[in-house]
Parts: structure tokens; C-alpha cells; sequence
């Protein structure tokens, strides 16, 4: 595999990761944490990158079970984690650190923030459409969660390593000539300095700070070294 090639495959694999990690928890989840699977993957993404993760990040997370982990381990996980994603992300009447790119962005200017209709979320929505993504079926959650936002830069570092052939579905249906910038990898530096490195700076910190638990500190900690990865 070129060096190239290799770059945008593990910038690939740490955009599915933190993809997986600011999600609403799923079994997949819980599972890959309790066995260990995700601080393994996320030191190794860090040292991939050639970003440091301090081992403080990861040191209080599971060390992972022996053989397979069971069904009702996944559901101890999960009981810890579900609470948490929602005082952080969902909240009530407001999270304790958003997951939506227009909220920080508004906060940021002093405007009073709106989903779905404020001017960034749009920008960011009509880059996705470009980019050939767009909301999954049944739902109508803006593009501008930063789930989302690493979903898109997984599509794209993959089309920029040739990790897949051009074929019609999601994320694949715009030609390379036709993104913007007029490549994968170019669209790819452009969402990051447009978008993503206008907030999740600030986000993973408020991350940190908010988290109650060892995993969501672990995640904001591996959204720092995956961003000084890329200045």
C-alpha cells in the first residue's frame, strides 16, 4: 500500500471510529469498548497519524474481557453509556455540549441558534448533497451533527485512498470530478477547514470538561489528537 494510500485509509478508520463514538450508543459500541477493541483502535489510529494520545485518555476505559463479550456485558455498557449521551448531547431543556455545528457556530457569532434553518446548517447540508450524502431514510436529524460531519470525511478519505470502486449509492453516486474541489481528497480538506476545525476544537473540550464518565473523555481526547493531527 503507497503512503498516501495508507494516510487516508487510517484517517478513514479514526472518522468511522469517532462517527461510532458520537452516536446514541449502540450494541456495537458497547460491545467494541468492553472487549477492549476501542482503545486499542484508537491508540493505534493516533500513532498512525503521527498525533499524540495521551495515555491519561484511555487509561480508565476497560482493558477488554476474555473471549467473546457477552450479551450481558453489552447491556452493563450500554446502562452507563445511554444516561451520559444524553445529559451530553440530547439534554433537557438543553445538552450540555451539542453536537450540531449551527448551534456552536451561532453561539459563536451571538446569534440566537436554530436548527435546521440557521445558515451554516444549510451550507453544511448543500456540502453533503454535493458530497452525494444525505439524510438516511425515515429520519430528518440535521447534517450538521458531528456524527455526521466524520461520516462525510469517512466517504471521502475512503474515494481518496480508491479504498472502493466508484458505484452508484451513498456517498458514491457524485462523480471524483464533480465534488468540491473537483477531487475526494480535496473536497476532504475543504470540509475540514470550513467546518470541522471551526468547532470541534471547542467541542471536544467542552467534551471533556462535561463528561462524567472515562469513555466520553477518551472520545474528546482522541477528537484533539485527530485534530492536531491535521494542522
Amino acid at each position: 500500500m503507497s503512503e498516501d494510500k495508507e494516510l487516508w485509509m487510517t484517517r478513514a478508520a479514526a472518522c468511522e471510529l469517532l462517527a461510532l463514538s458520537l452516536r446514541y450508543p449502540t450494541d456495537e459500541l458497547a460491545r467494541i469498548l468492553a472487549s477492549g477493541e476501542w482503545a486499542d483502535a484508537a491508540r493505534e489510529i493516533a500513532a498512525a497519524l503521527g498525533a499524540e494520545l495521551s495515555e491519561d485518555a484511555v487509561a480508565e476505559l476497560p482493558a477488554g474481557d476474555e473471549g467473546e463479550v457477552s450479551s450481558a456485558r453489552v447491556e452493563e455498557v450500554l446502562r452507563e453509556l445511554r444516561p451520559e449521551a444524553t445529559h451530553l448531547f440530547i439534554g433537557a431543556p438543553n445538552p450540555s455540549c451539542s453536537p450540531y455545528e449551527g448551534i456552536w457556530r451561532a453561539e459563536a457569532d451571538g446569534v440566537q441558534p436554530l436548527m435546521f434553518v440557521n445558515p451554516c446548517s444549510m451550507e453544511v447540508e448543500r456540502y453533503c448533497h454535493a458530497c452525494g450524502l444525505g439524510s438516511p431514510d425515515g429520519t430528518n436529524e440535521p447534517l450538521d451533527h458531528v456524527a455526521t460531519e466524520f461520516e462525510l470525511l469517512e466517504i471521502l478519505a475512503l474515494r481518496a485512498a480508491g479504498a472502493v470502486e466508484q458505484a452508484e449509492g451513498e456517498g458514491w453516486a457524485v462523480p471524483d470530478a464533480e465534488l468540491p474541489g473537483g477531487s475526494a481528497s480535496a473536497a476532504y480538506d475543504q470540509f475540514v477547514a470550513d467546518h470541522l476545525s471551526t468547532w470541534v476544537p471547542d467541542f471536544a473540550e467542552r467534551l471533556f470538561t462535561e463528561a462524567r464518565i472515562p469513555f466520553y473523555r477518551s472520545v474528546a481526547g482522541l477528537l484533539s489528537a485527530f485534530l492536531a493531527a491535521k494542522s
